[in-house]
C-alpha cells in the first residue's frame, strides 16, 4: 500500500469526520432553537428525578405525597411538549429527517432519504404520549402510572439525541444517564406510542402529525 494512497485515505476520512460534525452541530442548533422558549429540558428531568423517588418509596402514603406535587409540572410539561410538536411541525421536512443508520454517517439523510424518519411526527407522538401516560386512562397504580410516564420521557429524549447525533450515542447516553436500554424504554411506554414509535422508525409510517 502506497504512501499517496494512505494519505488520500486519511484526508477523506478526516474530511467526512469534519462534516459530520457540521451536520451534527446544525441539528443541535435547530432543535435548541425549538426547544429555547420552553422549560422543557428542565421540568423533563426535574420529572424524572422526582417519579424514580416516588417509585423508590416503601409506604404508599408518603408516595402518594410525592408525586401529589408533581401535578404543576405534570401540566406544565404536557402542555409545553404539545406547542414544540406543534412548532416543530413547521420545520421543513428535509431538515427534520432522522438517519435509521446506527452510526453517524454524513450527508445520510440527503443521499439515503429513505433511511430516514421525520423527527416532526416523532416529537408528535411522544408529546401524545406523555399526555396519555398523565391521563392514566388504563388506571394504572401510581407507580405504574410513573414508570409509564417516566419511560415515555426517556424515549423522548433518545429520540432528541438521535436527531442530534446517532441512534447508537443516543442508546448510550440513554443507559448512562438513567441506567435503562433502549429496548426497555420502548417496553415501558404506553401501547399505543409502542405501535406508532415502532411504526415511525422502522419506515412503516410516513407523514407528519
Amino acid at each position: 500500500m502506497s504512501s499517496d494512497f494512505i494519505l488520500a485515505l486519511v484526508l477523506v476520512i478526516g474530511v467526512l469526520f469534519f462534516v459530520n460534525i457540521q451536520q451534527q452541530r446544525a441539528r443541535i442548533v435547530l432543535l435548541a432553537r425549538a426547544l429555547h422558549p420552553y422549560q422543557i429540558e428542565r421540568l423533563m428531568q426535574s420529572l424524572i428525578g422526582d417519579y424514580l423517588r416516588a417509585m423508590g418509596e416503601t409506604q404508599a402514603e408518603r408516595r402518594t405525597q410525592v408525586l401529589a406535587t408533581l401535578q404543576d409540572s405534570e401540566h406544565r410539561l404536557r402542555a409545553q411538549l404539545q406547542r414544540l410538536a406543534a412548532d416543530f411541525g413547521q420545520t421543513p421536512a428535509a431538515r427534520a429527517r432522522v438517519s435509521r443508520i446506527a452510526f453517524g454517517l454524513p450527508w445520510a439523510t440527503q443521499v439515503l432519504p429513505g433511511l430516514t424518519f421525520d423527527l416532526r411526527r416523532a416529537l408528535a407522538i411522544h408529546a401524545d404520549g406523555v399526555a396519555r401516560a398523565m391521563d392514566n386512562a388504563r388506571s394504572l397504580t401510581e407507580r405504574d402510572r410513573a414508570y409509564a410516564i417516566t419511560a415515555e420521557l426517556m424515549l423522548l429524549q433518545h429520540s432528541c439525541h438521535w436527531f442530534c447525533k446517532s441512534r447508537n450515542i443516543a442508546s448510550a447516553r440513554l443507559l448512562a444517564r438513567h441506567h435503562t436500554s433502549w429496548a426497555q424504554t420502548v417496553e415501558g411506554v404506553t401501547p399505543e406510542t409502542r405501535a406508532a414509535y415502532l411504526a415511525l422508525i422502522t419506515g412503516q409510517t410516513t407523514g407528519t402529525r
